[in-house]
């Protein structure tokens, strides 16, 4: 069987005006039987799906904040970082994504986007507007866990996991305000934030707040994570 072809949305660089892509991003679909692409931003809809219909399967990566017009609030707390570009493609992409269900997995900024379009809002700043004792945001190295978070038993997460407890790394400063209608909790961290979630009614549409691509290759439980996103690409 070939391998299944794995969409990455393309990280942005406003200073450079150009597209880049994490290798960690690149290794994590590799290793998990994947073959990785790289997906430049586009306004053009006929070329979003064109695009989407190329893949098996769609990563949605982390970046820049999530636009807070995207799900009707305003830039409140003066230090949001937007990328236009991406808003605007990775909106039309997942819109896509969902109506063909192609799997999907997203992280980090991938999980705020995917709640911020079917309908869910986001804490722009947490330290300002959930602030918490919970590491967020921390310091490098990334390949070691910041906080734990906790998997709810009746979730696709734990039965895939066999566990009801993660260490996980973190590097993010907004979240989880109101989780969208069509999606559910799978993991939340020690103060309550989201940091997983499904949509029950599609056949894999996954996101985790953390980063499991920037765990080390011998972490079975981000190995198992990307391996069930693959798989499932497969058929």
């Amino acid at each position: 069987m070939q391998k299944p072809i794995i969409g990455i949305t393309a990280l942005y660089d406003n200073e450079k005006d150009s597209y880049w892509m994490l290798p960690s991003y690149i290794d994590a679909v590799r290793r998990a039987g994947g073959y990785p692409i790289l997906l430049p931003p586009t306004a053009d809809e006929e070329e979003v799906h064109k695009t989407a219909k190329t893949c098996n399967g769609l990563l949605f990566a982390g970046g820049q904040d999530v636009s807070p017009r995207l799900y009707g609030k305003e830039n409140d707390t003066g230090n949001v970082v937007t990328c236009e570009r991406r808003d605007t493609f990775e909106r039309l992409l997942l819109r896509y994504a969902v109506e063909h269900d192609i799997p999907t997995l997203g992280i980090c900024r991938g999980l705020q986007l995917i709640n911020a379009v079917l309908g869910g809002t986001l804490y722009r700043d947490l330290p300002t507007q959930n602030p918490s004792e919970v590491c967020h945001r921390q310091e490098r190295p990334y390949t070691i866990p910041s906080h734990t978070v906790q998997i709810r038993k009746e979730s696709a997460l734990y039965a895939l996991l066999k566990t009801g407890t993660l260490a996980v790394n973190s590097c993010h400063h907004q979240g989880i305000e109101r989780l969208a209608p069509s999606l559910q909790v799978m993991a939340t961290a020690p103060d309550g934030l989201i940091e997983a979630f499904d949509k029950p009614d599609q056949r894999f549409l996954w996101a985790v707040q953390w980063h499991p691509e920037m765990m080390p290759v011998g972490d079975v439980s981000s190995y198992t994570i990307f391996k069930a996103f693959i798989d499932i690409c497969k058929i």
